[in-house]
């Protein structure tokens, strides 16, 4: 499952909720019988998915751990300052949680850290971890092979489309583009016939955090080349890649969207708060052409979040992401996912496992997955057809997991990650070429992996 005003006011009920944290018991150890749980709460106020999935799970957990509490501790702010604040809270015991919501590829560096508790011993004695896929095991676990997070659902990405939209522009549907230049001509066309309609949205630049690295760019850079070796991270030689022709092929993209203005206005696309106003008004509202995004969009659009909009599955289509020429594979797309985490300096880290193993029964993991609009990764979640019916757009995305990447999470892959935002914010703005870019790019990346690179 997997970002908003600025980054001053964002970040200001982020501080006071780490002081009010640390005010209210010295960190997860003040209270023995209380465990602490802290999430990621949208900036969209409208948005309460996982407030009402947690206050629901608080409360079963509360009912069947009679004289245990559960303390919900929400940090509302965009992607890259929740990492940050995150990672602030990890480093002491005085402002530590007892279970932390950490997105994948954050986890190896928070290891590298040491502000993680691997949880073989608890998985070991748990019979649900049978039922969960291997590649979201792999997710969550280390470069020591151990254990360091729970994933609650996986994700994957493609194009949704507005059929209105293309009905005006007069592109037939239903549209399933088979290269990369089949998309920009639809967004030409819808450009010049229905004016006041922003053609395409590909987040871009360090505002929109991994969204534009995962969304963006590598759902580009991952349809370049051959599709039998990773773009980013050569395995082989444990070596990050520099000087791709498909890395600056992805670069070449952005910046045609930006500089032949088929994309929001770069004011617009540079708005930390961009995915809330792609997915709480261009898209609902019928201002947005095409939108190269996630499975998740409608758990922003169900009934009682803020934003219901029940026409959604009429309203739009689905197309995969093509590769860039058309090449085998054909399809694109990129998987992540979020895990429930206990911090090393946990107070009460076995309470902490208690609480994930009520949210993750077959029933609760099944709410969710359906509430967020995740893709499940119980297997026997995955095999129920009361999931696969639950929602438009599950069956879908589901199908694309067969084509899908994920992303190299290792130590040093969120550095990688802002220089990767840095090069794609130069091409946008129109302030670098693509070339400076690239070799900017290369120059931060021999600098954040200890020169660990090779060149394709």
């Amino acid at each position: 499952m997997p970002v908003r005003p600025t980054a001053a006011t964002l970040l200001l009920p982020v501080l006071l909720a780490a002081t009010a944290l640390t005010a209210c018991g010295g960190g997860s150890g003040g209270d023995p019988d209380t465990v602490k749980v802290s999430f990621k709460q949208s900036t969209d106020n409208s948005i309460r998915v996982m407030d009402d999935y947690l206050a629901d799970i608080k409360r079963q957990f509360e009912k069947s751990h009679p004289g245990k509490k559960v303390e919900l501790v929400p940090i509302k702010a965009p992607d890259s300052e929740y990492y940050t604040k995150v990672q602030q809270m990890l480093r002491s015991p005085k402002t530590a949680p007892d279970l932390v919501y950490e997105d994948t590829f954050l986890v190896n560096s928070d290891i590298t850290s040491g502000y993680l508790k691997p949880l073989d011993a608890y998985l070991a004695k748990w019979p649900d971890w049978d039922q969960f896929i291997d590649t979201a095991k792999a997710a969550a676990r280390g470069e020591d092979g151990k254990t360091y997070g729970v994933p609650d659902g996986t994700d994957a990405r493609g194009l949704w489309y507005d059929k209105g939209v293309f009905a005006k522009a007069g592109i037939p549907t239903p549209w399933q583009p088979k290269t990369w230049d089949d998309i920009l001509d639809a967004a030409r066309t819808i450009k010049a016939k229905v004016p006041g309609v922003t053609p395409l949205n590909v987040y871009t630049g360090k505002p929109a955090g991994e969204a534009a690295t995962m969304q963006g760019f590598q759902m580009l850079l991952y349809g370049t080349g051959d599709g039998t070796t990773d773009p980013l991270y050569d395995e082989t030689s444990k070596k990050w890649v520099t000087g791709s022709d498909g890395f600056k092929d992805a670069l070449r993209f952005v910046h045609t969207v930006y500089d032949e203005k088929l994309g929001p206005d770069v004011a617009t696309a540079l708005d930390p708060n961009i995915q809330t106003i792609v997915r709480g008004d261009l898209l609902p509202k019928g201002k947005l052409g095409i939108a190269l995004d996630g499975s998740w969009l409608p758990q922003d659009w169900l009934p009682g979040s803020g934003h219901e909009w029940p026409q959604w599955s009429q309203k739009l289509g689905l197309a995969y992401m093509p590769t860039q020429h058309g090449q085998a594979p054909g399809k694109v797309s990129m998987s992540g996912g979020w895990t429930w985490a206990i911090p090393a300096k946990a107070g009460n880290p076995d309470l902490a496992f208690e609480f994930i193993k009520t949210m993750q029964t077959k029933a609760n993991a099944k709410k969710w997955y359906v509430a967020n609009s995740g893709i499940a990764v119980r297997k026997d979640v995955a095999a129920d057809p009361s999931y696969a019916g639950a929602q438009p757009g599950i069956e879908f995305f589901t199908g694309l997991v067969a084509f899908t990447h994920y992303r190299p999470a290792y130590p040093a892959y969120p550095k990688v990650s802002t220089a990767v935002q840095e090069a794609m914010e130069g091409v946008t703005t129109g302030d670098l070429s693509v070339e400076e870019a690239a070799a900017g790019y290369d120059e931060t990346l021999r600098e954040v992996t200890d020169d660990r690179v090779v060149q394709r």
